[in-house]
C-alpha cells in the first residue's frame, strides 16, 4: 500500500498556489504574502500627513502680472555709407605766376591809396566837419614851436603864418615821404583843426625809421597847434594826437636771436 501511495502522489501535478513560482514551496511563499499588507499599511499612514500638510499649507500667491512690454522701434539698417560724403569740397586756388616788379609797384601804390581813402573816411566818420570856428589870427612874425617824438625818432617842429608849405630837413613833403600814407598821417592834425593851408610847416627829424619820422612829426605838429589856440587841445587829445606812443622794439635778450626768437634746437 505505501508504494502505490507514493506513486500516486508522485503522478499527481501540484498546483502552484497564489503568490507563489514553480518550484517554489507555499511554505516560502506564505512570508512573502504576509509582508505585502504590513507595507501597504505603512505607506498608506505616510501618505496622510502629507495630504494634511498640503491642506495646511495656503495656496501660493500668483506673481503680479508684468506690464506690457513696450516694442522698441526697429533700428533702421545702417547702409554703407561713404565718410565725408556730406561735406562740400575745398575749392583749390591755382598757384598764382609770379608779377613782374612793375606789377609789384601797381599793387603797393593801390593799397596804400586805399588805406590813405580809408583813413580819410575814419577822420571824417570821428568829426563830421571840421571846425566851425574860423582859425586863430596870427601875427606876420609868430612863431609856434613843439616836439614830437615817435619810436626813436624825435621832430621838431615850428609853424609860421603861411598858406600851407611844408619843409622837411630841407625837401617837401612828397619828395621826403613818397607814401601817400604817411602823407595822410603827418597832415591829420592840419586837417582836423582846420588850419590847414593857413600854416607853413617847418622840420627837422632824426633817427629811426619812415613811419616813426612820420608819427614824430604829427605829434610835433599836434603840440603846435594847441600853442596858436588852446581850444583845439580836447578834440586833439581825443583823437590821440596829443599821446606820446611809447610802443617801440622790444629790446633782445642774451642767448635769443631777437627779443622771443630762439636759435633752432638740435637734438644731438
Amino acid at each position: 500500500m505505501s508504494d502505490e501511495t507514493n506513486e500516486t502522489s508522485e503522478q499527481q501535478p501540484v498546483e502552484p498556489v497564489e503568490g507563489t513560482t514553480e518550484g517554489q514551496t507555499p511554505e516560502a511563499a506564505a512570508p512573502v504574502a504576509d509582508e505585502a499588507p504590513q507595507a501597504a499599511a505603512e505607506e498608506a499612514p505616510a501618505e496622510e500627513p502629507q495630504a494634511e500638510a498640503a491642506e495646511e499649507t495656503p495656496a501660493a500667491e500668483e506673481p503680479p502680472a508684468a506690464p506690457p512690454r513696450r516694442e522698441e522701434p526697429k533700428k533702421e539698417e545702417k547702409k554703407d555709407v561713404i565718410p565725408g560724403a556730406n561735406l562740400e569740397p575745398i575749392a583749390i586756388e591755382p598757384e598764382r605766376p609770379e608779377l613782374s616788379a612793375e606789377e609789384r609797384a601797381r599793387l603797393e601804390a593801390e593799397e596804400e591809396e586805399k588805406a590813405r581813402r580809408e583813413a580819410e573816411l575814419a577822420a571824417a566818420e570821428s568829426d563830421s566837419a571840421v571846425a566851425d570856428r574860423a582859425p586863430a589870427k596870427m601875427e606876420s612874425g609868430a612863431r609856434f614851436l613843439a616836439t614830437g617824438k615817435r619810436k626813436s625818432s624825435i621832430a621838431r617842429v615850428t609853424l609860421l603864418p603861411g598858406d600851407g608849405k611844408f619843409s622837411i630837413n630841407g625837401r617837401e613833403l612828397a619828395e621826403f615821404f613818397p607814401r601817400p600814407l604817411h602823407q595822410t598821417t603827418v597832415k591829420q592834425p592840419l586837417t582836423v583843426s582846420g588850419y590847414e593851408g593857413n600854416v607853413d610847416v617847418r622840420v627837422r627829424v632824426h633817427g629811426g625809421g619812415v613811419s616813426g619820422q612820420a608819427g614824430a612829426i604829427r605829434h610835433g605838429i599836434a603840440r603846435a597847434l594847441t600853442e596858436i589856440d588852446a581850444e583845439l587841445r580836447g578834440d586833439l587829445k581825443r583823437r590821440g594826437f596829443l599821446t606820446r606812443d611809447a610802443r617801440v622794439k622790444e629790446r633782445r635778450k642774451a642767448g635769443f636771436k631777437k627779443a622771443r626768437k630762439k636759435p633752432q634746437f638740435s637734438k644731438r
